[in-house]
């Protein structure tokens, strides 16, 4: 019988993921995670997740806003055919539209976020660009900043901040030219520019952060007026072996550097237990312990969020961690969304 439950939830979750349909975008958080957690064999409890939703009403202001620091937006196949293509190759496999993310925030309580553009469109920002455009009290938009030889990625930086508004630079070291790194003359130039607009530059260090240490520094030393983020915890799991336990002191280093903040987010992506990901509450105080609230900032990475425990148990997530660690209620506060919304004041007024 658990063989038969098994795959149709191995079914369910591969027909929701490849033929969504435009009548039932209210179902899929729901549906894709109740077929992830039969396929991971979790055991998290309703009564414990009612518990963490009123530790949310407790915990957090009602005067505070909840801003989303991390998650993507991209075209429907339908917009992709007609209007916004997707880069080849990279076509998703998830329904990631900015509808489903307002049914997803409007559940979660979530009141604003900050959009990456996703790999999905590479450096065709107009996507992303016209969801900002759509909703400018809503959402911030970070461009992928494009590290092109012949320097052209500068002025596509420029426009996309001018022109566009866009607030803060995302640096995919992966999408450099082969051997090269970000501290070459194309990404120095895109640093020294980010912060001489005010642009944030967040750092996306996904193969670890021990390759990418020494870039950051220098960056850093070099351009202390530029702000960096690091996504995601700077990919660094709680720490295991002398390896892990080396990286991971070298991030709680960086906070030395005080331009440097750092997003909890996608804690799926660093954990090694099932929801909710408790092992990460080790990363969540020692962060806070190095950087201080004030540095440090909630994200989901929406919609790769969704499969893996609801984009509304993302939220809910942290706040049981930071029960977990006893963290003050005012620096929930900081890490839910005031530390973003200190990094770019001026956005999601309304």
């Amino acid at each position: 019988m658990s063989a038969h439950i098994g795959g149709m939830a191995l079914r369910l979750t591969s027909f929701i993921t490849l033929f969504p349909s435009p009548s039932s975008p209210p179902l899929l958080p729901s549906l894709t995670y109740i077929a992830k957690k039969k396929l991971k064999n979790q055991t998290f409890s309703t009564t414990k997740a009612k518990a963490m939703a009123t530790d949310a009403a407790t915990n957090s202001s009602s005067s505070s806003k909840v801003i989303d620091s991390h998650l993507h937006v991209w075209a429907s196949p339908e917009q992709a055919a007609n209007e916004f293509p997707y880069f080849p190759g990279n076509e998703p496999t998830l329904p990631g539209t900015v509808d489903f993310l307002f049914q997803c925030m409007e559940e979660a309580g979530v009141d604003g976020a900050l959009i990456v553009q996703p790999i999905n469109h590479k450096f065709d920002h107009s996507l992303v660009t016209s969801v900002l455009k759509k909703y400018p009290s809503k959402f911030v938009g970070c461009l992928l900043a494009n590290p092109a030889e012949d320097g052209s990625g500068i002025q596509q930086l420029e426009n996309l901040i001018l022109k566009d508004g866009y607030r803060t630079v995302r640096f995919n070291p992966y999408v450099w030219p082969s051997g090269q790194k970000m501290t070459n003359d194309a990404g120095k130039a895109l640093f020294s520019k980010a912060g001489e607009l005010g642009a944030p530059v967040g750092f996306m260090c996904m193969q670890g952060l021990d390759l990418h240490i020494s870039e950051i520094e220098e960056l850093c030393s070099e351009f202390p007026s530029t702000t960096v983020l690091l996504d995601h915890v700077a990919f660094c799991k709680p720490p295991i072996t002398d390896v892990e336990k080396e990286t991971f002191s070298m991030l709680l280093k960086l906070s030395r550097f005080p331009q440097v903040y750092v997003k909890f987010s996608a804690l799926f992506r660093v954990t090694r237990q099932p929801y909710p990901y408790e092992d990460t509450s080790q990363l969540l105080s020692e962060v806070v312990s190095s950087y201080g609230a004030n540095r440090v900032m909630w994200g989901s990475d929406f919609p790769y969020v969704v499969p893996e425990c609801g984009y509304k148990g993302g939220k809910e997530a942290v706040l049981h961690l930071a029960g977990k660690v006893n963290l003050p209620s005012s620096d929930l506060e900081w890490i839910l969304g005031k530390t973003v919304m200190q990094l770019f004041p001026g956005s999601w007024k309304a």
